[in-house]
């Protein structure tokens, strides 16, 4: 179902979005938000998906920094879903979720290649994903089609 923009006059029951997808994955993100209100991306315009008006992203362009948007998006309650094939080497980003007590799942390694493959990733490991939804931050899961793992934070 594609996402249509509002018409003018007509009521829609508000989006609550709990996924933001973040530039890494924005060929994953454009085919989910186009069927789920709940998922947003940088540079979303926002719009009516199964009859729920998602507004526009407040992160509104794929060139914000992750120091600047993951507390951003935080903030806001949102679960992040990204593609690192190597986050535990990336201290800086494991940083800027520790200290904003971020919530996010990494598509990671070989299998997080393209958006074919991000999307298998994602669906494979979906009851995973939306389990965090209830887990408190900060924390940092990587996926793969076959596992589901902790990074460890660090102090």
């Amino acid at each position: 179902m594609p996402i249509r923009p509002a018409v003018p006059g007509r009521h829609y029951k508000p989006a609550t979005v709990r996924f933001y997808f973040d530039a890494d994955v924005l060929g994953l993100a454009h085919q989910i938000a186009g069927l789920r209100p709940d998922a947003t991306y940088p540079g979303d315009p926002g719009g009516v998906v199964m009859k729920r008006l998602r507004p526009p992203c407040p992160v509104t362009t794929t060139a914000v920094k992750d120091r600047v948007w993951i507390p951003q998006v935080t903030a806001l309650g949102w679960l992040i879903i990204t593609r690192d094939r190597q986050i535990q080497d990336h201290p800086s980003e494991i940083a800027a979720v520790r200290d904003s007590g971020a919530r996010m799942v990494a598509l990671s390694g070989t299998d997080a290649r393209g958006t074919f493959d991000q999307l298998e990733v994602f669906m494979s490991r979906w009851r995973s994903i939306e389990a965090c939804l209830t887990e408190p931050g900060p924390f940092i899961y990587t996926a793969t089609r076959t596992t589901f793992r902790k990074v460890r934070l660090g102090v």
